[in-house]
């Protein structure tokens, strides 16, 4: 078998599909032919997530600050507000 499954296969046979995730790597499922998920090992998968408890919000955190933004959504509020045309 492939690193590549189909939905239906990787239902068949999710068993498999973990098993060959754990011993050989990432294995993609498609649906219609493209790729949708990939299943991979817990330990592959840390290496992309953040540290800690708080490694989102510390993220959230490190965003820099945008000059005006409350202004601006201020602003997008009050066209939200306008009636449509033809009213």
């Amino acid at each position: 078998m492939s690193a590549v499954w189909q939905v239906q296969e990787a239902k068949n046979h999710f068993s498999e599909v973990i098993d060959r995730a754990l011993s050989e790597g990432p294995q993609t499922v498609t649906r219609h032919g493209k790729p949708v998920v990939r299943v991979v090992a817990v330990e592959e998968g840390e290496r992309f997530a953040p540290r800690g408890d708080d490694g989102f919000v510390e993220f959230l955190l490190s965003i820099p600050k945008v000059d005006g933004l409350a202004e601006l959504i201020g602003e997008r509020t009050s066209i939200k507000q306008i009636a449509p045309l033809g009213e």
